[in-house]
């Protein structure tokens, strides 16, 4: 495996994942009453939410991206042959 596919692995899976697991142990360990621990358990629990949610919306961007160079490409192609590329 190369370094930036482990580096983008971790980012995309293991991070939001050891944010939301160490979030459900601080609400384990808080017990549910009025110690602060229940609370910063919960705001781990959004927080890997909010990394999750950053990281989809990235891809999701990229794949736009994509799709907008073919759009491009079969533009050109359609200025200089006078048809699309798949007709």
């Amino acid at each position: 495996m190369r370094p930036s596919h482990v580096l983008l692995t971790f980012t995309r899976l293991w991070l939001p994942i050891g944010i939301a697991i160490a979030g459900v142990i601080a609400i384990v360990v808080g017990g549910g009453t009025d110690s602060g621990t229940s609370a910063v358990g919960v705001g781990l629990l959004i927080v890997a939410l909010i990394v999750w949610l950053l990281n989809l919306m990235f891809r999701l961007s990229v794949a736009s991206n994509r799709d907008r160079e073919r759009e491009e490409e079969a533009r050109r192609y359609f200025d200089v042959h006078g048809k699309w590329p798949d007709e």
